[in-house]
């Protein structure tokens, strides 16, 4: 089946102009009795779509706020089956696509088809495992295949040409480009290999270049959507949302608007 619901997304507002923004989000942050609320908020505010983190006891690609909020998510009871049964109530009134971004073992715990059938039925259309390398990609691949879920991979900047060349050719939706050697978090600054890294990419994809990991502020959206076709902002709107300062969350997403 063809993976289009985000692709379109994303393209529909790169055809206007703007770059695409994806505001990322832990489930169960602040209980699971506020999701609905800043999802919709977020849909409001103008994001091209969500990702929605599904908090693991083991995030090896998270920085310390996102880490804390997964924390704390956990300690509120959230599981993946429950955040499942949250999005029941309310999916229909979200218009933006979502994204689960999650590691692999809440996949295989609750199961693989059920997962991808879950998705199916709410409409979901993506899903990010930073720990599952595109080798190992097949079974989940196959749970997905005859649905509208894309699977969205990563590339980082330390691999080589011709793995990025083979996990571009497998992307469905957008290619999650990490933009730092690490993990997620608030950054001062950028490496100079960047623009190469998203021009080889560009080149490459035949689908949207996002950038990942580490923006945060206005200015970078701005500077990070100069190279792709799009920003995605973690760790800033997860602490904005904790600090309830929903002024921040709207600069950031105006900054990948063309007039602004």
């Amino acid at each position: 089946m063809a993976k289009v619901k985000l692709l379109n997304a994303i393209q529909s507002v790169n055809a206007q102009g703007d770059k695409a923004f994806v505001a990322y989000m832990m489930a169960g942050d602040g209980g699971l009795e506020t999701l609905k609320s800043k999802i919709l908020f977020l849909q409001e505010a103008g994001v091209t779509a969500i990702e929605l983190g599904i908090p693991f006891s083991d995030p090896v690609a998270d920085g310390p706020t996102i880490q804390l909020a997964g924390e704390r998510a956990l300690a509120n009871g959230t599981t993946l089956r429950l955040i499942l049964q949250e999005l029941e109530i309310f999916y229909k009134e979200v218009t933006v696509p979502l994204v689960f971004m999650t590691y692999y073992n809440p996949l295989l715990s609750f199961g693989l088809e059920q997962f991808a059938q879950a998705c199916e039925k709410l409409g979901i259309a993506g899903v990010i495992v930073p720990d599952l390398p595109v080798e190992e990609t097949v079974e989940l691949h196959k749970a997905l295949a005859h649905t509208d879920v894309a699977l969205v991979p990563l590339v980082s900047l330390t691999s080589p040409p011709d793995r990025v060349a083979k996990i571009t050719a497998s992307g469905e939706g957008f290619i999650y480009a990490v933009t730092v050697n690490g993990i997620t978090g608030v950054r001062n600054g950028f490496g100079d290999q960047l623009e190469q890294h998203f021009s080889q990419l560009s080149e490459l994809s035949n689908i949207p270049v996002l950038a990942g990991f580490g923006i945060s502020t206005p200015e970078q959206v701005k500077n990070m959507g100069a190279l792709a076709d799009g920003v995605i902002v973690g760790s800033s709107i997860v602490e904005a949302f904790h600090q309830n300062d929903m002024e921040k969350i709207t600069g950031l997403i105006q900054a990948a608007k063309k007039r602004v």
